[in-house]
């Protein structure tokens, strides 16, 4: 048949196939957008293998199981748009998520997201939360400038990671707790971390 080729629209965020990576330490990943049927579990069970300090280090204050307002939050209420997500897993286990990483808009600001990483203990500093990122910030919620977290102040991974991602703003938020801000350039490349 003849005729002008449709090109086909933009995938949603949630129907866009898993990225390959390489962490910096040589080893193959997927990384895939978060919220589908079966995350819950994942989740849960990724949960478990994290230790205390960094449960605490994610959610500053002591999280001994995940609850079912929380599960609703971090998986349910993602839709690809002001809740995104993504989750990395080693390519020869791509069921088994060491890591993930979500932006979410704040609603009473369209131009600020909230950001999330969080990585297993036995996978921190391979690179696994740049490989997210390096998916993740291409995908921010669409106006997003700035990013406004908070961070424990013992978590120099975290601070480093957030510098990394542009011109940065911390301030003493609280005991232990620092707020960061995040003026993101229009550029969503994540450059390397160092070694």
């Amino acid at each position: 048949m003849g005729g002008v080729d449709a090109v086909p629209p933009a995938l949603p965020p949630l129907a866009r196939p898993p990225v390959a990576a390489v962490l910096r330490d040589g080893t193959p990943a997927v990384v895939r957008a978060g919220g589908a049927p079966g995350d819950r579990d994942l989740l849960l069970a990724g949960f478990e293998q994290f230790s205390a300090a960094s449960r605490y280090h994610r959610f500053l204050t002591v999280v001994p199981t995940l609850t079912e307002g929380m599960l609703h939050r971090l998986v349910d209420e993602v839709d690809g748009r002001d809740h995104v997500v993504v989750v990395l897993a080693p390519a020869d286990q791509p069921d088994h998520p060491v890591g993930v990483a979500r932006l979410i808009r704040y609603p009473h600001d369209p131009t600020i997201a909230d950001i999330a990483v969080s990585v297993t203990d036995d996978w921190q500093g391979r690179g696994v939360a740049t490989a997210m990122l390096r998916v993740l910030m291409p995908l921010r919620p669409v106006g997003v400038t700035r990013l406004d977290t908070e961070a424990a102040a013992d978590n120099a991974a975290a601070l480093a990671m957030l510098r990394r991602l542009g011109c940065t703003q911390v301030t003493v938020q609280g005991s232990g707790v620092y707020r960061v801000q995040v003026e993101l350039g229009p550029d969503a490349s994540i450059p390397d971390s160092p070694s």
